[in-house]
């Protein structure tokens, strides 16, 4: 299972937030770029990068600062946040980003969603947010009438091959990712698993690692110091 250290980005810093309000904002870390580089020298192989303020706005606004970090650090890099059109997936994966994640466009634009996974089709992810198991988009802020894996199911049709599922509820709580529900997409489809939201330490990563996913993100945790990213890397990856 790979490890994926997570850098959610407002006004140009690393920030957490606290079930995705982004009133319950904390700066985390001086630099993105240093952070970045620090993870990558730790071993993480994967980076996890959301421009927040472009999630909110619906447009990228941190893309410079986000491509200019993948293309110094060694780790992969995978983006999400205010990727709405074509040019915005191009942009990344022309700068240096491995993987573009589609949130609420994949939600509001299925067109433009089959568009880019018939043209990079891995380098594609979905960002699967739900708040009381419904999808939700626009940041967080705008609810939908599909059940998380309903929506799996259809995302699976399209050929998208990578999910990440995160449980509003739970981000940035550390009360632990929301299994029940890991679990019954696990059960609904046969895409890769991302598990996203509410880790706070070995435990958790090895009960992940147990379930057999593809991914766990790691934010909070590692920043609060609850969890060790090497311990976390040799425990998820070294079991690979």
């Amino acid at each position: 299972m790979i490890i994926l250290p997570a850098i959610d980005i407002i006004d140009g810093s690393p920030v957490r937030l606290y079930q995705g309000d982004y009133g319950k904002k904390e700066v985390v870390a001086e630099s993105v770029l240093t952070t970045a580089e620090t993870f990558a020298k730790t071993g993480a192989s994967w980076v996890h990068m959301v421009d927040l303020d472009g999630a909110k706005a619906g447009k990228r606004i941190n893309s410079q600062l986000i491509a200019e970090t993948a293309r110094t650090i060694s780790s992969k890099v995978e983006v999400g946040g205010g990727i709405r059109t074509m040019a915005d997936i191009e942009y990344y994966l022309h700068n240096g980003i491995s993987r573009v994640i589609l949130g609420t466009a994949a939600i509001e634009d299925p067109v433009l969603l089959k568009e880019a996974v018939q043209k990079y089709g891995n380098k594609i992810a979905v960002g699967l947010d739900c708040k009381d198991g419904y999808a939700m988009g626009a940041g967080w802020l705008k609810g939908s009438s599909m059940y998380y894996t309903d929506f799996a199911k259809e995302l699976e049709k399209i050929g998208v091959s990578t999910v990440i599922f995160t449980d509003i509820s739970k981000d940035g709580t550390l009360s632990g990712p929301n299994f029940a529900m890991l679990a019954e997409l696990q059960k609904s489809t046969n895409m890769n698993i991302i598990a996203s939201g509410g880790i706070r330490d070995i435990t958790h990563i090895q009960k992940l690692t147990e379930m057999g996913l593809y991914g766990a993100i790691c934010g909070k945790s590692i920043y609060a110091g609850s969890l060790s990213l090497k311990e976390a890397l040799a425990e998820g990856e070294g079991k690979c």
